[in-house]
């Protein structure tokens, strides 16, 4: 018993996806051979006129890719690069309260092995620091830079040119390449009576 089946036949060796992927083309049956080629030849450029475009869609979206995981990639090695830039914010002024405590404690006494203590302790925390790209900001002698600096005021002086710093009043810091906290500095102007 035979059925029929309103399916068209495959043959067994053709591969289905090529049947989606091909373009049908419809000749007219009343051409002359060299209409039949011309047709022929004409469908053939539309062909490869179609494959360029495809393929360049494909490189695209595939350069696309490469730069997406290259940026995203560049974006996950600069957020883990300053992840802990909160922390030493929050770090640095307890820094320089222990800067300050051994700088006001002197030399020698009775208490000079505590105070050996507390300045290994501040050498471990300034060498931390360091490591996690911690730099301190320049700033006498240098000129000032509203970036990683903070004016609280000028004074007049004649032994650096206005517009240098003059001296410190807090240490600025910066992570990598971010201000973390800008140094406060005076800065320097003619002094009065000169100009």
């Amino acid at each position: 018993m035979t059925t029929e089946s309103n399916e068209p036949s495959h043959d067994e060796n053709q591969n289905p996806a090529d049947e989606e992927t091909s373009t049908n083309i419809e000749m007219p049956t009343n051409l002359t051979i060299e209409e039949q080629v011309m047709f022929l030849r004409d469908a053939l450029d539309a062909s490869r006129k179609e494959l360029d475009q495809s393929l360049d869609a494909a490189q695209r979206t595939q350069a696309d890719l490469v730069n997406y995981k290259r940026r995203t990639d560049d974006e996950r090695i600069e957020h883990g690069k300053y992840s802990n830039s909160r922390l030493i914010g929050k770090i640095l002024p307890v820094m320089e309260e222990l800067d300050l405590a051994v700088s006001h404690a002197g030399e020698g006494g009775p208490n000079d092995s505590w105070l050996e203590g507390v300045k290994l302790i501040q050498r471990k925390l300034s060498n931390l620091l360091q490591s996690e790209g911690v730099q301190e900001i320049e700033t006498v002698g240098i000129l000032f830079n509203p970036v990683e600096h903070e004016a609280l005021g000028t004074e007049p002086t004649a032994e650096y040119l206005p517009g240098y710093i003059t001296q410190a009043i807090r240490p600025g810091f910066r992570l990598y390449d971010r201000v973390v906290q800008p140094a406060q500095v005076m800065v320097a102007r003619e002094p009065d009576g000169q100009g």
